[in-house]
């Protein structure tokens, strides 16, 4: 594993990250990304099946939509790898809204280093409507049945 520099003391590592994001989304059901903010550049580019979003600002403030939205928020990391650096963790995010059932999310996301230690780029990979509709009875196995016939 290679050793990145950090000008401000905070030191990325795989172990720091799982560390890092089991501790996000646990703090009493709200998530919290407070201690996880400083690892992140100011020039930060974020993508998932939603959104794109460039620099710690707008990052900041989607944060702050997904807590504002969730009535509870947990994530269990399945695994952790590290390739150079990118490093990859694979998930499973229950999440409840404040007027929906809970769901369960499954996905990978990869966070890019760069050279001062911080976190440059993060994609999130997750079928958002897929693991929505398979917890709501019925209508999840119809959404399926469909996604098969169409593309499958």
């Amino acid at each position: 594993m290679e050793d990145f520099k950090v000008e401000t003391g905070y030191q990325l590592t795989l172990d720091t990250v799982k560390d890092l994001w089991t501790k996000t989304y646990n703090s009493q059901g709200k998530p919290d990304w407070s201690h996880i903010l400083p690892y992140y550049d100011d020039e930060i580019y974020f993508r998932d099946s939603i959104q794109e979003i460039r620099g710690i600002a707008e990052f900041r403030e989607m944060t702050e939509r997904l807590t504002n939205r969730s009535k509870d928020l947990s994530m269990h990391l399945v695994r952790a790898q590290q390739n150079g650096n990118d490093l990859f963790i694979e998930w499973e995010m229950t999440i409840s809204y404040t007027k929906y059932p809970s769901s369960i999310l499954y996905g990978i996301s990869r966070f890019t280093i760069n050279d001062k230690g911080k976190i440059i780029e993060q994609r999130d990979f997750y079928d958002l409507w897929g693991d929505i509709f398979d917890n709501i009875p019925r209508f999840g196995t119809r959404y399926r049945k469909f996604l098969k016939k169409k593309f499958g």
